[in-house]
Formats: structure tokens, C-alpha cells, sequence
């Protein structure tokens, strides 16, 4: 069939209300440009009425008699006078253009002096890095002209930069990390610290833009974020960062808030997560977070090594598999986690070759969620048994074959105790709480475009995965609900997405023994396979 045509009037009258919206838009300007006396003296008229109102309302009953005597004397004596009646309406006019004009004050065209010195400051600090006495013209010297070389500038309230753009000699050397932080250091500690810069070079056109960035909204609650089945939220960033914003509840109020997004699976990049942190952080925070997100679609097996209870919350949940808190827990749990991601795997490769899709009893993902390893290996090698980390090593590798996601969580002082397959095969990574530019460096592979700062909230840290650029992370606020130290607001929102509770089926034999605490039966023939 032939493709008609669109009427005409479709198919041209969106230009046509375009152009009409145009030449309105023009009538309307020079309408006011041409009756913009006129707009002035009326409005002069009507503050001079106002007045003259407030005047008489502000005179005494015994004074307003007197008062309309010299008014109308007033009166009397210009209607006598010869060009009386013209010159008090010119002056009556005068006045309302007077009173009537905008009085506005305009915005100054430059720096005000405060202001002027800081950037000298600026200029003369940076003197030393950006001329050498070879250069016939510098741009920076000392007693120069700021304003060649900060082409663009902003203050705030307080007369502190808050953009500031820096033209800077071609034969800088920007290309190397260590001149790049010299510079940033200098600024950062000149603009004034105690705020977070982003700083982005421009190679190319050898401009440093300075930015300083607002903070990351804190006040946000755990609760369902709109996401497919794979992804994962961690936290919330810029709005400049990201291209999806998710809708977020805030009480009454709904905002949308750029979020970091973590995908898991078997097309996944970064199966695997590391988070690092200091005491206080926020880690087993975000490890909750997953946790409860991840029970959506999800088993959960939960092994934490910190021993104080924080995820109490989640035991005996419908989805958790075990939460171990015990070295011989945590040995028997992350063991048959071994051989469940084998048995998956041999499932798997069975029904590729047999040509059937594959089975129900691997598709559900399970998540391996573990808080603080490190404080196993010290036990177990007190005690002179196996290090639960080594038993890692087949779900780090194999894990997004198998649908099985595990994410790991230590503290800064203790991070050099993590084994090598968790380094190697983690290359999702968050940091979490203060930190140095060498321990971000150290743990995201690359330094974040942004100084870090001393004084963080909890929850506060930067995100990268794999690859990509470090992004700016506040993890939304998921606190242990059995903490007394838990606001109700916070606490009703995480029991509100905790999965219901289930009773832990009686289990006897040899075969209960092996399972963890709470997990659902493992089929015999499964357990042949795993033996096999």
C-alpha cells in the first residue's frame, strides 16, 4: 500500500505556529519598548497616590483642616499664575517619571575589591609553576594582569571562588599526574578547603576549569528503587555524571536523583564488588543495601566477620540462605557455596550441550555477601584451619557463569589481609569515609577528579566499576533497624523492605550438617554432583 501523504496543515503547521510564536514575541518587545514612558510614569503615579494616601491617613483629624487650606491655596495660586496649569503638570509628570523608574541596582560589571584581591592571590601564587624566565611574553608574573589569565570567575556569598577558569602557558606540562596535582593542591588550599573541587583540564586549549562541588544529598531513605532484575544501586551522584535519574520518595516530596548503578549477571563486566572503608563508614551499610536489594530476585548468603550483629535483621528472611557470624559457620557456608557454583556450572554446560535451555535451579541469582574477611584470617590461623577466603577463589572466578555475585567488604587497616583472588577479580570498587589520595589511588586504580576531604557523612565515598570514571557515592541510609541509635523514620523503612520471616525446614542426616543455617534442603542428586 502506497504511504499518503500528511495533510498540509499537519505537515506545516508546526513551523507556521513556530514562526507565529516568533512575531508575537517581537510585537510584544517592541510594544514595550515603545510604551515603556508611559509604563514608568504610570507607575510613578501610583506610588506618588500611595503616598499621598499614607500621608493624610498619617495626619491628625485636628491638622487635616489646616492641611486642606494650604492645598487649596496651592491650587488657587497656580491657577493663577501664568503657564501655571502647564508647569505643574510637567512637574507633576517629572515627578512620577521619578518616582516610577526601576530601581533595581545593576549587577556590578567586575569583581568588587575583596574580591580582586583574592584572585591576585591566586595570580601571584601561581607564578612559580606557569613561567619560566625563557618565556619573552609570560602570562604569569609577578605584578601581571589577573585578568588575562582567569578569563571566567564566580564567588559566592561569603566572597569564596566558586568557578574559576585558568589559561595557563602551552609548555606546561599537564600531561604529567605529578605537575597536575601541584597545581591542584595550590588551589585547593588557596580557594579554601574544607569544600570538595572538581578539576577538569583541557589539554587542548591548556584551560583548568575549577568547580566547586555542592554536597550529596544525605536524606535519602532505603527504599524500592525503580530498577531491572541485574541492577544493582550503590548510591547517588552528580547530575552531571550520570544520564539516568531515578524517581525517590522523600516523605511526602518525589525528586529525581542521579543514582550509580552496579549490573550483575552473566553479560556483567564487574560480577564482583570490593568495598573499603574506614571504622564508621558506612560499609555494612551499603552490604545491607545489596542485601535487601538483591532479595528481590534473589538468595542471599551473609558471612560477617565483625561479629556485632548487623544483620541480625536478616535471619531466617525468606531468600537469606544463612548469616554466619562464626569462624566453623563460615567455612561450612562458603563451602557449599563453592560447590553450589560447581553444580551450576556442570549443570549449565550439560544443558548447552544437550541443546535445552538453561535450568530453573540456576537462574536465580545468589549473592555472596561478606563483611570483614580479614577477621577470619587471623582466626583461622590461630587456630590452624583453612582461611575462608581460599574458598573464594571458584565463586570469584566462576561466579557469573554460574549467576553468583560476591561482594566483599574490610576496613583500610586490614585490607592488606585480603587474598589475591579477591583483589584480582573485584574490579567493581567503592571507598567509603575519609581517605587519602594514595588509599583511593591504591584502591580504584586511578586518583578521583576531585579533592578528597577530611570531614565526610557516613555513607560518603567515591564508586568505580571496572574501567570507568570514579564517580562521587553517597549510599542511601540503611541503618540496622535493632539499633537503638536508629531514627523510627529510618527503621520503619528498612523493616518495610525486609522479605518475610520463614521457618527453617527440619533438616537430619549428614546432609542438614552440611547446609548453613536456614538454607532450603540441597536435592541428594545435587549433592552427588557436587561430590562428583
Amino acid at each position: 500500500m502506497a504511504r499518503r501523504p500528511l495533510p498540509r496543515i499537519l505537515s506545516t503547521g508546526s513551523t507556521q505556529i513556530a514562526r507565529s510564536r516568533e512575531l508575537a514575541r517581537t510585537a510584544a518587545d517592541s510594544a514595550t519598548d515603545v510604551l515603556h514612558p508611559l509604563i514608568t510614569v504610570s507607575r510613578g503615579l501610583r506610588r506618588l497616590a500611595a503616598a499621598g494616601r499614607r500621608r493624610w491617613a498619617d495626619t491628625p483629624k485636628d491638622k487635616r483642616g489646616p492641611l486642606l487650606f494650604f492645598v487649596a491655596s496651592v491650587v488657587l495660586v497656580v491657577a493663577l499664575v501664568p503657564y501655571g496649569p502647564l508647569l505643574a503638570v510637567i512637574a507633576l509628570m517629572a515627578a512620577a517619571a521619578w518616582q516610577g523608574r526601576d530601581r533595581t541596582e545593576p549587577e556590578p560589571d567586575g569583581p568588587d575589591e575583596s574580591q580582586t584581591q583574592r584572585l591576585q592571590s591566586l595570580y601571584e601564587a601561581l607564578v612559580p609553576y606557569f613561567s619560566i624566565p625563557e618565556d619573552p611574553a609570560p602570562l604569569f608574573a609577578h605584578g601581571g594582569e589577573w585578568e588575562k589569565a582567569f578569563p571566567a570567575y564566580e564567588f559566592d556569598g561569603s566572597g569564596r571562588v566558586t568557578h574559576l577558569t585558568v589559561r595557563y602557558p602551552a609548555y606546561f606540562t599537564d600531561g604529567e599526574p605529578d605537575s597536575r596535582a601541584r597545581i591542584e593542591q595550590l588551589l585547593h588550599a588557596k580557594s579554601g578547603r574544607g569544600r570538595e573541587y572538581r578539576f577538569a583540564w583541557d589539554e587542548e586549549g591548556n584551560q583548568l576549569t575549577i568547580t566547586v562541588l555542592s554536597p550529596l544529598p544525605t536524606d535519602i531513605a532505603a527504599q524500592r528503587f525503580v530498577t531491572a532484575p541485574g541492577e544493582t544501586v550503590l548510591g547517588f551522584t552528580d547530575p552531571s555524571e550520570v544520564q539516568r535519574t531515578l524517581p525517590l520518595t522523600h516523605g511526602e516530596e518525589r525528586r529525581d536523583v542521579p543514582p550509580v548503578v552496579w549490573r550483575t549477571g552473566i553479560r556483567s563486566t564487574e560480577p564482583h564488588l570490593l568495598v573499603v572503608g574506614q571504622p564508621g563508614s558506612g560499609t555494612s551499610t551499603l552490604l545491607r543495601s545489596i542485601a535487601l536489594q538483591a532479595l528481590q530476585y534473589g538468595d542471599v548468603l551473609i558471612v560477617e566477620g565483625g561479629g556485632t550483629g548487623e544483620y541480625a535483621c536478616l535471619t531466617g528472611r525468606d531468600g537469606v540462605l544463612a548469616v554466619e557470624c562464626g569462624l566453623a559457620g563460615a567455612l561450612a557456608s562458603l563451602e557449599w557455596a563453592a560447590h553450589e557454583t560447581e553444580r551450576r556450572l556442570i549443570a549449565l554446560n550439560r544443558a548447552r550441550q544437550a541443546g535445552h535451555p538453561p535450568p530453573d535451579d540456576t537462574k536465580r541469582p545468589l549473592w555472596i555477601l561478606l563483611d570483614r574477611p580479614s577477621a577470619f584470617t587471623h582466626l583461622a590461623a590461630a587456630d590452624a584451619q583453612r582461611d575462608p577466603q581460599s574458598l573464594l577463589q571458584v565463586p570469584l572466578r566462576h561466579g557469573r557463569a554460574a549467576n553468583v555475585t560476591v561482594v566483599v567488604a574490610d576496613q583500610f587497616d586490614t585490607a592488606d589481609a585480603l587474598s589475591e583472588p579477591v583483589r584480582q577479580h573485584t574490579r567493581a570498587r567503592v571507598v567509603l569515609g575519609p581517605a587519602t589520595a594514595g588509599q583511593l589511588e591504591a584502591v580504584l586504580g586511578t586518583p578521583p577528579h576531585t579533592t578528597p576531604v577530611t570531614q565526610v557523612p557516613p555513607g560518603r565515598g567515591y564508586a568505580r566499576l571496572g574501567t570507568g570514571p570514579v564517580h562521587r557515592l553517597q549510599v542511601p541510609a540503611t541503618p540496622d533497624p535493632y539499633d537503638d541509635a536508629t531514627s523510627d523514620a529510618d527503621r520503619q523503612a528498612v523493616l518495610a523492605l525486609l522479605p518475610p520471616r520463614t521457618t527453617p525446614a527440619d533438616s537430619e542426616g549428614v546432609e542438614a550438617a552440611q547446609e548453613p543455617t536456614g538454607a532450603e534442603p540441597v536435592p541428594a542428586d545435587v549433592m552427588a554432583t557436587e561430590g562428583s
